[in-house]
């Protein structure tokens, strides 16, 4: 028997009167690729992006936050540029992220107590790891 089959490379396929050959594009599609874990590529992603865990501030970084805080209230007319560092929980898995935020306080809101800056940010305080406030010598 030959090895490559060059008897058979001269017959024609099949056809029969009651069977039509399939179309092309559903040839192609039997040979399509099969995912049987639809979404499971997505989860093992999203189980391997890393978050970071809230930080819970020890007594002496509570005041000095407390201290700068009031600082910034009493300054608040002043309008003095802050930087915050805050605790933003991720929307899909438990964690999040600290992020920097620089800017200018517009107003603290009493009712939810959060600093709203100049362009509508805003961050409440039980957020807040840290605010750093420019000295009154600095301006």
């Amino acid at each position: 028997m030959l090895q490559n089959y060059d008897y058979m490379k001269h017959f024609s396929r099949p056809q029969y009167d009651d069977l039509y050959p399939m179309p092309m594009p559903d040839r192609a599609a039997q040979f399509s690729p099969f995912a049987a874990l639809v979404g499971y590529g997505d989860a093992v992603d999203e189980t391997a992006r890393l978050v970071d865990s809230r930080i819970e501030l020890t007594e002496d970084e509570v005041n000095d936050l407390n201290v700068n805080l009031n600082r910034l209230l009493e300054i608040l007319d002043e309008q003095p540029t802050v930087t915050v560092t805050y605790f933003v929980p991720d929307e899909r898995k438990q964690g999040g992220k600290y992020v920097n935020k620089t800017g200018t306080v517009r107003i603290y809101d009493s009712y939810e107590n959060a600093l709203i800056f100049t362009d509508e940010t805003k961050i409440v305080v039980s957020d807040m790891y840290s605010a750093e406030i420019p000295d009154e010598n600095d301006s």
